[in-house]
């Protein structure tokens, strides 16, 4: 397909700062996909030059292949196609002693941080729950915005800011001890270290002649920060987003980023993208007068060639089980009716509450369905416990995976004598690893423990060893088997079906551990320590992605399903308190539900229904909602409610059942 005017001079714009306005469905892929190979075949910039920046691993991988569709595999040969975080962990790599590192760092992902800030505030928190969330949240936001603890506990104004900061200052010092990192720091630790140093930063500027960001609106303040330091004075950057659809303002996006850029490169050319190859005209309007009521930094209005197309619809509902029974009706009757596939349908919701009935009768009237944001493959127990004896193998100082598996399976090694040894590492100050392994363990550990404890540490450092030594695969294998780990799922399952499961998901992991050790032509072999790291990153990254494209109606939040496109969309719980949520509304934050709306409106490329009940359940009470102020920003000719019957015609009556007869014969054919 030819690319449009504005598309086309977005691709050729290479002098100087471009921001891309790229509006929904208006083919943004494409363009980055087209620039940079027009950068390599028109600009003579090698591939390996040139960095494309983006938030998921999913997306990543979707452009890669695509740019080399476009350029074939010699011309797309080194090609840097990442996440933000990858990237920050390619610098980092590459600069380990600037950075006070030591090789063979490992990474916390999220439980990992919890775990630790949990024995951290033990004393204060006792375990609560949303305290412990609460602090996460707040560490993890200072450092998106570089500060840190030592400048915070200066500006601290109240006991709670000084105790919290104390905490971030503890929970710093405990990873620099343990050599490891979290998600967070993937980020902020390059950009301080670009920031401080020059002679880095010239390093990096030179290597990357050409930096491409897409989802720009989802930023935050470490990832423009570092955004600006790649690419210095010279500016030769793209970057693609849509102010209308920032709504990860709870994680830290800042849509102020888009005017930070005009303000930090008065040289920056705007294009915008407006017409949209998705959604019929009549969706496209409507979204375009919703999402007028927001202020805007840049105007813009979508445009469609596509037809017109059928009004949005609205279904009211007695409750929240009635609303599910109307919607999946509804459902059925259109596939039946227009013959189409499960996988054209996606039911959007505000909150992962909502979908449990919708859930429920998918299930009882036997329609296959897909739940995205479910237990990812490495949030699985069994995986779990694999991944705490790799990352042990690469790393003995790595206190959370030592705990999770030093009695898994059981091998007597109990509560009090994990007690008596955490107690002898604080006292050593060294890991518990390391305090396992000291001449001094019997001083404080005797008999049996002591004897289970020590035995442990010697089969770790024999496997290391064979690890350092020969081949990691084997060692990988008889790591498996002689901890005994397959009879002791079979002793502790519930069934041993699921047991059998589990050493399923344990051959997949092995499966990807293997190829990635032997490496294949577009990936060198990797050695266990990089392995394990790109396995925590990619579980990190990737909760609930999935490349299934099996016949499933699909179920998610309005949050997961940016950047996907479907025939059919319901978007359910159209009521004030549900979105816009309440707690936006208190906050005085509606533009961003307005942009989740907005979000979710664009998803959808034929047909869209809303749904909203009369009476819902909320924290045991029957509450009474009102309309979201939404459907009542939407042009009333281009919406129709479906509580107000329209009277049906004897012709629309009989053409409607010949359709139903003609399906019938249709589906008794096959």
């Amino acid at each position: 397909m030819k690319l449009n005017p504005a598309q086309q001079s977005a691709v050729e714009y290479i002098s100087g700062p471009c921001l891309v306005l790229a509006g929904a469905g208006s083919g943004k892929t494409r363009v980055i996909t087209n620039k940079i190979a027009h950068l390599v075949r028109q600009c003579d910039i090698p591939a390996r030059r040139i960095v494309a920046v983006t938030f998921t691993n999913k997306a990543a991988r979707e452009m890669k292949e695509r740019v080399g569709q476009t350029l074939g595999k010699k011309e797309a040969r080194g090609l840097k196609v990442s996440t933000f975080h990858t990237l920050g962990l390619d610098i980092i790599k590459k600069h380990l002693p600037a950075l006070g590192l030591k090789a063979g760092f490992s990474l916390f992902d999220d439980k990992d941080s919890l775990a630790l800030l949990k024995d951290l505030t033990e004393h204060d928190f006792d375990g609560d729950k949303d305290q412990l969330s609460l602090l996460l949240s707040t560490i993890s936001n200072w450092k998106n915005d570089l500060s840190s603890p030592d400048a915070l506990l200066k500006q601290a104004s109240s006991d709670g800011e000084k105790a919290f900061a104390g905490y971030y200052k503890q929970y710093q010092n405990h990873l620099k001890a343990y050599n490891a990192l979290d998600f967070d720091d993937l980020i902020m630790l390059p950009t301080l270290l670009l920031k401080s140093s020059a002679e880095i930063r010239q390093l990096w500027q030179t290597r990357i002649q050409y930096l491409l960001v897409d989802e720009y609106q989802d930023t935050n303040t470490s990832q423009y920060e570092l955004i600006k330091y790649l690419v210095g004075e010279r500016a030769r950057f793209t970057v693609v987003g849509d102010d209308d659809q920032s709504v990860y303002s709870w994680r830290g996006a800042q849509p102020k980023n888009l005017k930070l850029l005009q303000q930090d490169f008065p040289r920056l050319n705007v294009i915008k993208l407006e017409q949209n190859y998705r959604s019929s005209g009549r969706i496209l309007h409507c979204a375009n007068i919703l999402i007028q009521n927001n202020p805007h930094l840049f105007d813009k209005s979508l445009f469609s060639e596509h037809q017109y197309g059928e009004t949005l619809k609205v279904v009211i509902a007695k409750n929240e089980d009635n609303e599910a029974e109307k919607v999946i009706a509804e459902l059925i009757a259109h596939k039946f009716m227009n013959r189409t596939n499960y996988r054209d349908y996606a039911i959007l919701y505000r909150g992962n509450h909502q979908s449990r009935l919708f859930e429920k009768l998918l299930m009882s009237n036997r329609i296959p369905y897909k739940i995205s944001g479910g237990t990812s493959f490495f949030g699985r127990a069994e995986i779990k416990d694999i991944m705490a004896y790799l990352r042990l193998l690469v790393n003995q100082d790595d206190d959370n995976a030592l705990l999770r598996v030093i009695n898994t399976p059981s091998r007597g090694i109990g509560r009090a004598t994990l007690e008596k040894l955490g107690n002898f590492s604080n006292e050593l100050g060294v890991s518990l690893f390391e305090a396992a392994a000291h001449d001094a363990l019997p001083s404080v550990l005797s008999g049996k423990s002591l004897h289970a404890v020590q035995s442990f540490v010697q089969w770790i450092v024999n496997l290391s060893d064979n690890v350092v030594r020969g081949d990691a695969n084997e060692s990988v294998r008889d790591l498996i088997k002689s901890s005994n780990y397959e009879s002791w799922l079979y002793e502790t399952s519930t069934t041993p079906k699921a047991a059998e499961m589990a050493m399923r998901n344990i051959s997949t992991l092995f499966g990807w551990l293997k190829d990635m050790l032997e490496g294949n032509e577009l990936e060198p072999p990797m050695t266990l320590q990089e392995a394990v790291n790109r396995f925590i990153l990619r579980d990190m990254m990737e909760r609930g992605e999935d490349d299934e494209d099996a016949d499933q109606v699909q179920l998610m939040t309005l949050h997961a399903s940016k950047g996907l496109e479907f025939s059919y969309v319901y978007l359910v719980g159209m009521e004030e308190g549900l979105l816009p949520h309440q707690s936006s509304i208190d906050e005085d934050n509606v533009d961003e539900e307005r942009r989740l709306a907005y979000v979710g409106i664009t998803r959808a490329m034929k047909e869209l229904t809303f749904s909203l009940t009369r009476e819902r359940r909320q924290y045991g009470e029957i509450i009474q909602p009102e309309p979201s102020r939404f459907l009542y920003e939407l042009p009333v000719d281009d919406v129709e409610w479906l509580d107000k019957k329209k009277k049906v015609s004897g012709e629309e009556r009989q053409a409607k059942g010949q359709t139903s007869i003609a399906n019938l014969r249709n589906m008794l054919g096959k």
